[in-house]
C-alpha cells in the first residue's frame, strides 16, 4: 500500500481524493487544510486523518507520497520538507510564481532522488497519446490555441501576487499540452490588458491575453485565452503541417489528412489516470510512466512567466534566460 496525504482540501484536492480513494494501492492517511472545517470534512470521508498544521503531519504520519494542492503562492517550502523525508511528490499546477524559487526546489527533489509528477493532466488524455503519436517525424508548421471561459470566484485568483493569472494558473494546461504535442518553445512574445472586468473589486489580473511562440522546430504558434464571461467556455488547439491538420477541441480530437479525417473522442478520466499512474510509479519505484515529472512543470511555468514578462517590457523574449 502507498500511503498518500493530500495538503489543500479545495476542488481540485477533492478530484484527487476521489481518484486515490478508489485506487486499491492507495490508503489515505491524512488530509491537511489550514481551514479546520475543510481537512475534517475530507478527512471523515476518506477516512483520514485531519490536519491543520503541515510539518505536525509530517512528524506525526508515515507518509510514502504527497499530494500537493494548495494555490500557487501558498508553497513555501513544503516541497523541500517533504524531499527532506523521501516522500514522494506530486504538485499540482503551477508550480509557484517565481522561477527561481521553482528551480530551488526541483534542486532539492533531484538531490533527495524522490519521484515528482505535476497536476498536467491533459497530457494523460487518450486523445493527446494519438496526436502526439501521429505528429511523430511529422514536421510542424504552425499551431494555434485558445482557451475561453469566466471568471473564477475563489478569492485569491484576482490577485495576481496570488495566483499569478489566468494564463499562469489557468491557461498553463494549454501551454503544456503545446509543449507536449509540438516540442518546446524558445521565443515567446505576449500582449495582455485588462479591458472589461475592472468592476471586480480588487481585480489586478489581464482579462485578455494574446501570445506568440517560436518552437525549437522552427514552427511558429499563438494562444488566445480570456475570461471575459463569454457564453461558453471553450478549449482546444489546432496543428497544422504540410498536408495535414491536427484539432483537439476539449478533449475529442480530429486528424485531418487531404483524403480522410479520422474522430476520436476521448474514452478516459484524465485526471484518474494521471493520479494512477503516479501511484503507479511510486509503488515501483519507477518514475517511467509519469508523463508530466516536475522538470517539464517547470518548463512550462517558465513560458508563462516569459509571457508576461513580454508583455511588461513589450520586448520578444528569449527561454533561458533568467
Amino acid at each position: 500500500m502507498v500511503r498518500v496525504a493530500v495538503v489543500g482540501a479545495g476542488g481540485i484536492a477533492a478530484e484527487h481524493l476521489k481518484h486515490l480513494h478508489d485506487n486499491e494501492q492507495v490508503k489515505l492517511a491524512a488530509v491537511c487544510d489550514i481551514v479546520q472545517a475543510s481537512s475534517e470534512r475530507a478527512a471523515e470521508r476518506y477516512g483520514a486523518v485531519p490536519y491543520t498544521d503541515f510539518d505536525a503531519m509530517l512528524d506525526h504520519e508515515s507518509i510514502d507520497a504527497l499530494f500537493l494542492c494548495v494555490p500557487p503562492f501558498a508553497h513555501g517550502d513544503m516541497e523541500e520538507k517533504a524531499a527532506a523525508r523521501g516522500i514522494h511528490l506530486f504538485v499540482e499546477k503551477p508550480l509557484g510564481l517565481d522561477l527561481e524559487t521553482v528551480r530551488r526546489k526541483a534542486r532539492a527533489i533531484r538531490e533527495a532522488g524522490i519521484i515528482a509528477g505535476t497536476g498536467y493532466c491533459l497530457r494523460y488524455l487518450d486523445t493527446a497519446a494519438k496526436a502526439r503519436e501521429y505528429l511523430q517525424g511529422k514536421t510542424i508548421a504552425m499551431v494555434r490555441a485558445h482557451r475561453f471561459g469566466s471568471f473564477v470566484t475563489v478569492p485569491w485568483w484576482k490577485d495576481r501576487t496570488k495566483s499569478g493569472g489566468q494564463l499562469i494558473e489557468q491557461t498553463t494546461h494549454n501551454v503544456d499540452l503545446l509543449r507536449y504535442l509540438a516540442g518546446e518553445i524558445t521565443h515567446v512574445s505576449a500582449d495582455m490588458a485588462l479591458n472589461v472586468m475592472k468592476e471586480i473589486d480588487g481585480i489586478d489580473i489581464p482579462d485578455v491575453y494574446s501570445v506568440n511562440f517560436r518552437f525549437a522546430s522552427g514552427a511558429v504558434g499563438h494562444l488566445d485565452t480570456s475570461f471575459v464571461d463569454q457564453p461558453d467556455s471553450r478549449s482546444g488547439l489546432e496543428i497544422i503541417g504540410r498536408g495535414f491538420r491536427v484539432v483537439l477541441d476539449g478533449t475529442s480530437l480530429t486528424i485531418m489528412e487531404k483524403n480522410w479525417t479520422m474522430t476520436y473522442k476521448s474514452r478516459v478520466n484524465f485526471y484518474k489516470e494521471q493520479d494512477d499512474a503516479f501511484i503507479e510509479a511510486v509503488a515501483a519505484l519507477d518514475p517511467a510512466g509519469i508523463l508530466a515529472p516536475y522538470e517539464e512543470g517547470m518548463k512550462t511555468l517558465e513560458v508563462t512567466l516569459a509571457a508576461h514578462r513580454s508583455s511588461e517590457t513589450a520586448s520578444f523574449v528569449k527561454l533561458g534566460t533568467e
